[in-house]
Formats: structure tokens, C-alpha cells, sequence
């Protein structure tokens, strides 16, 4: 059933043959009863759908726009209340059609700055996350008309997908969702003629910007039919530039590498970290350039840290589950932590969907008396999912036995599809202007470290993203009380090591309001700390950048619940990073006496240098 590693060699160990399952987590009775041959037949026909799709199911958003359709059209009132916010919006447009400059109440004198005088004068203004019209040609004539008539429908579709009474929260989410992803393309920005950077780079270079775009065009036209992925560029390396910290493999199985660090001080701490990355993504975003790799800070802050590396699953290991990743994943790196520094505690840290994996573990631990937890820092880590944004418009009923049929077919789901629904969350941002920049201002994309790994992607073995998607994101298990670990039902509130928990605040993967949730279901001690940043840059967040800032606080085990509004109002807040204030943490909660630093087992010979191999898989 899985894929094992040859045996014999020292320090490698195969998954059992057969791992208890997480039953509630996973699909329902029905889907857990025989299946007619036959319905192999419908299975084969979505996958096939599925793959022209993206994986996306029409049917869930028929049913959206239909349920939208039906409300708006027994709703006169709203109707009405539509048709004046249309010619409000028209009367707005009317006002300022000229321009910044027409508004005579716009000016704000000689010598004021320019970008003052459109943000005064614009009725309408892009979201924050969207910089299509960043250009200051955008606020010249004719632009800036084109610009304010397209904001202005943007607004109104907003307006008009907002709720409404008996229509389902979720349809008006994906309608609005459907509506903003079909005016992206009727941007005035995705226009050569229409878009005054595209107009001025052309006319300075006769024309050449154009022609590099087709051929950038075409390049990725053809990666994309192919599947392939470019090389790394020059300065990118895994394993020279990017996850480069000293370290040794100590552990290996068919499911993950264990990776020990080499100490860079003289003494260290007596209770390791083993960090726990999320497996949607390579490890290394953790470890990425030096100046701004965690590991590397936590080891120079004298921590013992333990990383475990994924591997990325083949259609072989299609039966992969969550209890795998939990049983023969994470506790399999505890108990090998354990060998190597017997009689420490461990200070675990989860990252993404490795800290709900994580707070899964910690349950399981603390019902079943096992505290060997020293502390537990979630990073971006979501233990409910009622409010996990915009991710949760690609859930539901339909749309998970779309993908499980996608899944079924390959036994993964592929990188692409990971990919694209990531991107269509902030498609202004990450697909359009992207695209803009590089098809008609012909621009190569500049590489950066988390570039790299963005486009290092990974697949999702079937059983485990099924059970997923079902038993977290659509049933919301772990917090309702009925995620069953080993048969038996698991509690947050059981965990009693100190927590750590981190969210990020323009996260559009895991919400900080849902992040923040963790106070809701667990009554420990706790610290919570919001950083400035998204789901990747608030996390990798190095010491000395200017423009870092946090707020942050400490609830006593026991302490009455405070909702995420009132917490912003009385937060502590900090200027730079929020990793120095963590080691402290850490520190705080570790032994006072610094130790030798732990040997690395002699069997590690036989296993390599980090980064490892699992890292370089395909």
C-alpha cells in the first residue's frame, strides 16, 4: 500500500504497513460503502472534466450564481437600492470625469505632491493588495477615466454580491468571488491601448517590449502544455544559496527526512526544536538565504533544531492519510528527537497546515498522558476553519468529490492545481499584473529567494487531502469535538503546554480573525503575536527590518475569553521582528543551564549532509 525505502540501511525506517486512521476525519459512511463498478465510469468522466477545469467544479458555481439570481430577482427593494447606487457611481464619475486637476476642491496648492491630489480627488480607489494602476499615468487623462469607470463597476458588482436576506452566505461570497475574477479581465490595465505604462515603454523602446513578451509568452505557454519547471536560477541554489544551513540527515523513512543542525555556539540549550513545515510546499521556506533563514536564527541563539523535510508523493503513495503524516510524520521525528537527546523535552513548532498537523498531535499527546511537549508555537496555523476566507469557496460537497474523482484517477493532486487556486485568491496581484509586466511590458520575472520557492511545488497524495478537505475544511472536525485520533475523540483544551501562536495580517490562506480562534478552543498559557505581512513574509520575518512591526499578548491558562476586536484595542505593540521577542520565549521556557551541544549519530554517515534528498524530489 505505501511506498517503502530498501531496508537495511542505518537510520531509515518504512512505514507500517498498516497505520490506524483518523475515521472521522476522513469521508463519510457513504462514501465509505461499496461503489457499483459502474460508477467507475462517472468517476473516469469528471477526472477528465476536472482536468480541463483546473479542478474546478462548475456545478458549485452554477449553483451559486443561481441561488443569487433567484433572491436578487424577488427583491425589488434591493433592486432599487442597486439602481441608485449605479447612478451614484454615475454622478461620481460625471463630477471627476476630467480628472485630478478638473476638481477645483482637489487642489491642494503649488508644491503639494501629486499622489495627494488624486487620492484626494479619485471617487473610487483600488484595494490595497492591488497595484495595477500603480503607474502615475493612471492619474492623467484619458487613464484616469478608464480607471475610476472600471472601479466604479467593481464597486457596484461588490456592492450587488453582498448579502442578502435568505440567500446562502457562502453562494453570495462565490458570486461576488466569480464577479471580481470576470471584471479582472475587462481591466483597462490588461489593455495595450488602454494602459499608459504599456503605451509609454513602447513608444521608448519601438516597440521591443512587445516582442520580448511574445517570446515570454510562448515560453510559458509551452512549460505549462509540457509541465516543466526552469532551473534554479544563479544565485538560487537549494543547498548552496537557499537551505544551506549546516546540518546532517539523522533520520530517513518513506514519508519524511529528519534533518539535525549543526550548533553554532559553543553552548546550548538543553531542550531541542523540531519544526514541523507544512508538506503543500517545500520545507526550506524556513531556511532560505542565510540573512533571513529561521533556522539559522534559532541556531544562533544556541537552540538545537531539529527540521523535518517531506517527501513529495508519487501516485504510489495515493493511501497516504493524515494519521500517517501524524503517526509515522510527526511522531516518528519526536520519538527519533527523543533517541538522540534522551530525557529532553521538545519545543515543537508547525508551520501552515504542519501546525494544524501539530495542534492535532499535541491533543492526542496530552489525551493520551505523553508530555514530552515543552512548549508549541503555531505558525499561520488554523485549528478551526468556519472563517478560513477565501479557501473556503473551493469547498464544498460537490466541489470535494470533484477533486477526490481528479485525485482518484492520479492518486495526488498535481502542483498546478494547488497553484492556481492560491493565485486566483489575489488575482489582481498574482495573475494579471504579473501577466502585464511580463507579455506586454516585457519584463523578465526578477528572482528572489521565496520566488524560487514558490515555484517549487509539491503534490498532495489523495487519501490525505480528501480526509482533509473533508474532516477540517468542510466539517470543521477538531473544533466541534469530533475528530477521533486512534478511534478516540481529541480536545484542544487537553493541550497544557504553553502555546505560541503567530498570525499574520494581510493573510489571505489562514486569516489572522481565524488564527486567532486558538484562544477560543484551548485554555493554556498562551502568547499571541499578530505581524505585519502575509501568510510567507510575516513568517519569514528577519531582525532589522525597518518596516516589521507586531502586537502581541499574554493570556494566563484559564483566562476569560477576549474577542479579536477587543484584543487589537488593548495588544501590546512592537516595533521589528517578532523572532527576537520568540527566542526569548523559547528561552523562558527551556532550562536555565546550557549544555555541550548533542552529538550527531554515527549512523547519519550513511544518510548524507542537509538539505538531504527528499528536498530535490519532483
Amino acid at each position: 500500500m505505501l511506498e517503502t525505502l530498501p531496508k537495511g540501511k542505518a537510520g531509515e525506517a518504512a512505514l507500517p504497513a498498516t497505520a490506524p486512521r483518523m475515521t472521522p476525519a476522513g469521508a463519510g459512511p457513504r462514501a465509505l460503502a461499496p461503489e457499483h463498478v459502474h460508477q467507475n465510469l462517472d468517476r473516469s468522466l469528471r477526472a477528465s472534466v476536472a482536468r480541463l477545469t483546473g479542478g474546478i467544479s462548475t456545478h458549485a458555481f452554477l449553483d451559486a450564481w443561481t441561488d443569487w439570481t433567484f433572491h436578487m430577482a424577488r427583491s425589488p427593494g434591493r433592486q432599487l437600492e442597486l439602481l441608485e447606487r449605479a447612478q451614484q457611481n454615475l454622478l461620481k464619475l460625471m463630477a471627476h470625469g476630467g480628472g485630478p486637476a478638473s476638481d477645483p476642491g482637489s487642489d491642494p496648492g503649488p508644491g503639494a505632491d501629486a499622489d495627494v491630489a488624486a487620492e484626494i480627488a479619485a471617487p473610487f480607489t483600488p484595494k490595497a493588495y492591488d497595484h495595477r494602476f500603480d503607474d502615475p499615468g493612471w492619474q492623467r487623462p484619458p487613464f484616469w477615466l478608464w480607471q475610476q469607470s472600471f472601479l466604479a463597476v467593481q464597486d457596484w458588482w461588490d456592492h450587488a454580491t453582498d448579502q442578502l436576506r435568505g440567500l446562502q452566505p457562502k453562494d453570495a461570497d462565490r458570486a461576488r468571488f466569480m464577479a471580481r475574477q470576470a471584471l479582472d479581465t475587462v481591466s483597462p490595465s490588461n489593455f495595450p491601448a488602454l494602459n499608459p505604462e504599456i503605451i509609454g515603454t513602447t513608444l521608448a523602446s519601438g516597440g521591443r517590449n512587445l516582442a520580448d513578451g511574445a517570446v515570454h509568452f510562448a515560453e510559458d505557454m509551452l512549460k505549462t502544455l509540457a509541465q516543466v519547471h526552469d532551473p534554479a536560477p544563479p544565485g538560487y541554489e537549494v543547498g548552496k544559496d537557499l537551505a544551506c544551513t549546516p546540518g546532517t540527515v539523522v533520520f530517513r523513512n518513506a514519508l519524511f527526512e529528519l534533518i539535525q543542525y549543526a550548533p553554532q555556539t559553543g553552548a546550548v540549550r538543553a531542550e531541542p526544536v523540531l519544526i514541523v513545515p507544512a508538506w503543500i510546499m517545500k520545507y526550506y521556506i524556513l531556511d532560505l538565504s542565510p540573512q533571513n533563514s529561521m533556522v539559522r536564527h534559532l541556531v544562533g541563539q544556541g537552540f538545537t533544531v531539529f527540521m523535518i523535510s517531506w517527501c513529495n508523493p508519487t501516485p504510489a503513495q495515493a493511501e497516504l492519510s493524515l494519521e500517517d503524516y501524524r503517526a509515522s510524520g510527526v511522531m516518528a521525528a519526536l520519538d527519533r528527537v527523543g533517541a538522540l537527546m534522551p530525557g529532553r523535552r521538545v519545543h515543537a513548532v508547525g508551520y501552515c497546515l504542519g501546525g494544524t498537523m501539530l495542534a492535532i498531535t499535541a491533543a492526542t499527546m496530552a489525551r493520551d498522558g505523553d508530555d514530552r511537549l515543552a512548549s508549541i508555537t503555531l505558525l499561520a496555523a488554523q485549528v478551526d476553519f468556519a472563517e478560513a476566507g477565501e479557501l473556503l469557496l473551493f469547498v464544498d460537497e460537490s466541489q470535494v468529490a470533484f477533486l477526490e474523482d481528479m485525485m482518484w484517477d492520479r492518486g495526488y493532486l498535481d502542483r498546478p492545481q494547488m497553484a492556481r487556486t492560491f493565485s486566483a485568491i489575489r488575482s489582481e496581484d498574482l495573475i494579471w499584473s504579473r501577466a502585464v509586466r511580463r507579455y506586454f511590458l516585457g519584463q523578465e520575472d526578477l528572482p528572489t529567494d521565496m520566488g524560487v520557492w514558490v515555484a517549487d511545488t509539491t503534490r498532495m497524495p489523495a487519501q490525505m487531502h480528501s480526509e482533509y478537505l473533508r474532516g477540517l475544511l468542510l466539517q470543521n472536525r477538531l473544533t466541534a469535538g469530533r475528530f477521533a485520533v486512534e478511534g478516540r475523540v481529541i480536545a484542544l483544551k487537553d493541550i497544557s503546554a504553553p502555546l505560541f501562536v503567530v498570525a499574520t495580517e494581510t493573510d489571505h490562506i489562514a486569516p489572522w480573525r481565524s488564527v486567532y480562534k486558538t484562544q477560543l478552543f484551548t485554555d493554556c498559557d498562551l502568547t499571541f503575536v499578530l505581524t505585519s505581512g502575509g501568510h510567507n513574509s510575516g513568517i519569514v520575518n528577519k531582525p532589522g527590518d525597518p518596516r516589521s512591526r507586531y502586537l502581541w499578548s499574554h493570556r494566563p491558562p484559564g483566562a476569560l475569553y477576549v474577542g479579536p476586536d477587543d484584543w487589537v484595542a488593548t495588544a501590546t505593540s512592537a516595533q521589528g521582528s517578532w523572532w527576537p521577542a520568540w527566542a526569548d520565549w523559547l528561552a523562558g521556557r527551556s532550562s536555565a543551564a546550557l549544555t555541550a551541544p548533542p552529538p550527531v549519530a554515527a549512523e547519519a554517515a550513511f544518510l548524507g549532509a542537509a538539505p538531504g534528498t527528499y528536498v530535490f524530489q519532483t
